[in-house]
């Protein structure tokens, strides 16, 4: 997010279809409406200039002087404006005061950490995404209001940028002296390394689209990522809960402070929850009531999420705690104030998701296919001006196929679907049928001319895939989806689309430093040894497994749990117990040694070093860590 501006001579400029597309929906939206600007700014304290968060060796992670072309109310003829208004109020960054012993550091990060000052300490929620990022927050609130010790930390969910900076505010000494405890919902550990660990190679990769790392900061490039400004980089970690909140209702009072929690599992994410503040009377809804249409499937890919449960925990907290509510915050965006537009604000949230649920159900009782369902939904004139339910971050043609997935998966129905070529040989096939290459280019370029970039870019898709080195074909693709790029008012779209105009420009990239990856030292620190066997278990080759019948058993030092390993027809398990005389070999290591070999160099380099204690058969090791996968976390996307 510090890259240079766009160099001009690679870009190009929106056409004339894109600039009145733009102009049609700025026609559309009451852009006098300021509220939200006044809103954003109301109890602003302080903040450190272009919230500009360097590394201990100097390195800078986080600044927004890269987003300085911000400041001009009207928005570029590349940019859609209503995307552009979103990406101007989440530039807003700073300490500020909600009421009274709460406070919120919001823009040093995608998320915001909402901090509750306690009759002994502090209660944080959410420390962001990296350590360097919540320490720089906590310091500036301890700046302006004193040095607090930490009493607790609340994670209001199971996604990384709402507990991967932790040990930026408390250590895991703290935490393991009883010093400061840390609380969860539900179900937290297994959804935080289920998500990121399993799925993370394709999801980190996928995850550049969503969140355009790798583009540079500009007005025909990178402007937001619809939750916030960008991604946070720099040090990821986590620490377990010592706390867990297993209730639909729970209340406690912590440090002084009582706070309601509502459990809201696979809403915006498998493990979450809101919390209410009733002496405050403030409502926190975590993830579930942002100021944007939010995904039910982000297009980094996760499982589907449960849109007729999220409208249902909505109309729960707007039920049971709008009457105590005067002020409704979120771990992203800015707070609404005022019982009338917070209520008005919850009942459109809640209505959203149950729209696009049932409209989905409907449509599809019709027997329309999911692409057909996102071509015909269509918000109402009731809800598409309020702002908040814009499509800043999901979008609803993707929102919708996700719900249409949830309940009958991928297939659509049509047979034709069930097994079709794979895009490769298919897409030498198209353009054998249309002529090929040189008479689609011709007809393709025609079409650009006219506007219609959805469809040119559907048909060099087909002309790359059947030659990846036709480099007409591929920079016209590119010339379409930045146009699309430029009209989308889903930030998460544009970015996808920029760098897919990028990548076919110049080829994949590679990820800017800082950005976590997928298991880092400090995560592997806390992985149950079943989900870390798990991730061993999909690396297997099944074709370099064949044959192979292994039984290893597995020792973590200071560990209750003894672990067997079974290597047969290509898969491998793992259950509590010991092989006995059974077993061909004992890997023996402690938790410090499994995160410095992930960390390193990884286990077959290790192996080779010495550095994994091994009793019996090591050949029998050796041919388990021979069938594993070394993976390209920066496949090709936008061609074979």
């Amino acid at each position: 997010m510090t890259a240079p501006q766009d160099a001009g001579t690679q870009l190009k400029p929106a056409t004339l279809h894109t600039c009145q597309a733009n102009a049609a929906a700025a026609a559309r939206l009451d852009f006098s409406d300021e509220s939200c600007f006044d809103e954003a700014q109301r109890g602003f304290i302080a903040s450190i200039p272009d919230a500009r968060i360097t590394a201990p060796d100097g390195r800078v992670l986080w600044d927004l002087s890269a987003f300085a072309f911000l400041e001009q109310i009207e928005s570029p003829d590349s940019v859609h404006p209503s995307l552009w208004r979103q990406a101007r109020l989440n530039r807003i960054h700073g300490l500020f005061q909600v009421c009274e012993r709460m406070y919120q550091v919001r823009g040093f990060d995608i998320a915001n950490i909402t901090i509750i000052e306690g009759d002994t300490g502090l209660i944080l929620i959410d420390p962001l995404t990296v350590c360097e990022a919540a320490a720089a927050a906590l310091a500036l609130y301890r700046k302006h209001r004193g040095d607090r010790p930490v009493h607790t930390v609340i994670y209001s969910h199971s996604h990384a940028d709402h507990y991967g900076g932790v040990e930026g505010v408390v250590t895991p000494e703290q935490v393991a002296r009883g010093e400061v405890q840390v609380i969860a919902p539900a179900g937290f550990m297994d959804a935080a390394i289920a998500e990121n660990i399993l799925a993370g190679i394709p999801m980190r990769r996928r995850g550049l689209f969503q969140f355009g790392p790798t583009l540079a900061a500009g007005v025909r490039q990178h402007v937001d990522s619809g939750l916030g400004k960008a991604m946070g980089r720099g040090t990821q970690s986590l620490i377990a809960p010592t706390r867990s909140i297993e209730q639909p209702v729970e209340r406690h009072t912590i440090d002084g402070i009582e706070i309601v929690f509502q459990l809201t599992p696979e809403t915006e994410a498998p493990a979450e929850m809101n919390f209410h503040f009733p002496q405050f009377k403030v409502l926190n809804l975590a993830e579930n009531g942002c100021h944007t249409m939010h995904n039910l499937c982000p297009i980094r890919g996760a499982k589907t999420r449960d849109a007729l449960a999220w409208s249902k925990y909505l109309d729960a907290a707007l039920e049971d705690f709008i009457e105590q509510t005067d002020v409704v915050i979120a771990q992203h965006h800015w707070p609404t104030w005022g019982r009338e537009r917070a209520r008005k604000f919850l009942v459109e949230q809640r209505d959203l998701y149950r729209l696009m649920h049932d409209q989905t159900l409907r449509l599809m009782s019709h027997g329309l296919t999911p692409h057909e369902v996102a071509e015909a939904f269509r918000l109402p004139a009731s809800l598409e001006k309020s702002w908040h339910v814009r499509p800043y971050y999901g979008a609803i043609a993707h929102n919708v196929r996700a719900v249409y997935a949830h309940y009958m998966g991928p297939y659509d129905g049509n047979p034709v679907n069930l097994d079709p070529l794979a895009p490769q040989p298919a897409a030498q096939k198209y353009v054998e049928y249309m002529g090929g290459a040189e008479a689609v280019l011709k007809r393709a370029q025609a079409d650009f001319d006219a506007g219609q970039y959805r469809w040119v870019v559907q048909v060099t898709h087909h002309l790359v895939f059947a030659d990846p080195t036709n480099q007409p074909a591929r920079q016209l693709a590119a010339d379409a989806m930045e146009q699309l790029a430029y009209q989308s008012e889903s930030s998460t779209w544009r970015n996808a689309y920029a760098l897919g105009a990028k990548e076919l420009r110049h080829g994949a990239p590679k990820p800017p430093p800082g950005v976590p990856g997928i298991i880092t030292p400090k995560v592997v620190a806390m992985l149950p040894m079943s989900m870390f066997f798990d991730f061993l278990a999909m690396r297997v080759n099944a074709e370099k497994a064949e044959g192979l019948q292994l039984r290893i058993d597995w020792v973590m030092e200071g560990e209750p749990e003894r672990w067997k390993l079974t290597l047969s027809h290509s898969a491998l398990s793992h259950a509590v117990g010991s092989h006995g005389a059974a077993a061909m070999a004992t890997v023996r290591l402690s938790r410090a040694k499994l995160a410095a070999i992930v960390g390193g160099a990884g286990f077959a380099a290790a192996m080779q070093q010495g550095q994994i204690p091994v009793d019996g058969e090591l050949a029998a090791l050796r041919q388990l860590l021979g069938t594993m996968d070394v993976f390209n976390p920066m496949f090709n996307i936008l061609e074979p």
